[in-house]
């Protein structure tokens, strides 16, 4: 995909006030030929994601958590395959997600018994909300970030760590490192991450915390009306069906309204 020149290798040279940490390069077919990102030895702490962002930006990085989840799986084990990954910029959004919600339109007119029906339409891109959002999106991603990591310390103290990413944009994050989460889904993040650049331009999306098959994304302009919310969850659905299917309420304007109408940050499994 398309970077900016990886600073990861001369970390030192840029003279860089970073906590300890390592440089990961260790994909599902062994060690890359580069760094693919800088990943912290300690627990993340609150105020740790604004401080990485204002000391990564200026040389082409951006932050992330990396949430190792209860089984405490390293990215080691994460089965990065940067190799599979294409490059965002050239997918369009629209065309991604329609992909995914034909087939969920064809198996809902089957459980309806409708053999000839196409099924739900798709409804098409969601409009950004009209309502001015609740701040700054990159403060917002800051103050999620403060609010998992104190979690996350108010329990074991372990499991969210800090990490740096050589990427253009928040959106690319998963694609720049190989991140093979929605593998189950969709093989080639960089198609998902079309729909998160998407995102990023209609609601204000950050992309905050990554696990080995999650992802927690901050929502600088959420919806404000139902209708908004609505015109949005068929765009979730195909994203991340296993999102809906397996969590309550399992259905689309029950989850609109639960899970998007206001809410600041959306999560994601990929089962």
């Amino acid at each position: 995909m398309a970077t900016l020149p990886n600073p990861l290798p001369s970390l030192a040279s840029h003279g860089l006030d970073l906590p300890s940490g390592s440089l990961v390069d260790i994909t599902i077919d062994g060690p890359w030929h580069e760094p693919l990102f800088w990943y912290g030895n300690t627990a993340a702490t609150p105020g740790g994601f604004a401080s990485l962002r204002a000391i990564g930006r200026p040389v082409g990085l951006l932050p992330v958590l990396i949430d190792e989840g209860p089984r405490q799986e390293p990215p080691g084990a994460w089965d990065l395959d940067p190799g599979r990954v294409s490059y965002p910029g050239d997918h369009d959004a629209e065309e991604v997600l329609l992909s995914f919600w034909e087939p969920y339109a064809a198996d809902e007119a089957g459980d309806a018994g409708e053999e000839t029906a196409d099924g739900p339409e798709w409804p098409g891109l969601a409009p950004s909300p009209a309502a001015a959002g609740p701040g700054e999106p990159d403060q917002l991603a800051a103050g999620l970030a403060d609010m998992l990591s104190s979690l996350h310390l108010d329990g074991d103290g372990t499991g969210l760590r800090p990490a740096l990413v050589p990427a253009r944009r928040s959106a690319d994050i998963p694609a720049a490192i190989g991140w093979t989460g929605p593998v189950n889904h969709e093989d080639d993040v960089a198609r998902l991450c079309a729909v998160l650049r998407s995102w990023e331009d209609r609601f204000g999306i950050r992309v905050v915390a990554l696990g080995f098959d999650t992802l927690t994304v901050s929502v600088g302009r959420p919806p404000t009306t139902l209708a908004e919310a609505r015109a949005l969850a068929a765009e979730h659905y195909a994203f991340c069906p296993d999102t809906i299917d397996q969590n309550p309420p399992y259905d689309l304007d029950a989850y609109a309204e639960k899970h998007l109408l206001n809410r600041e940050s959306w999560s994601f499994w990929w089962d």
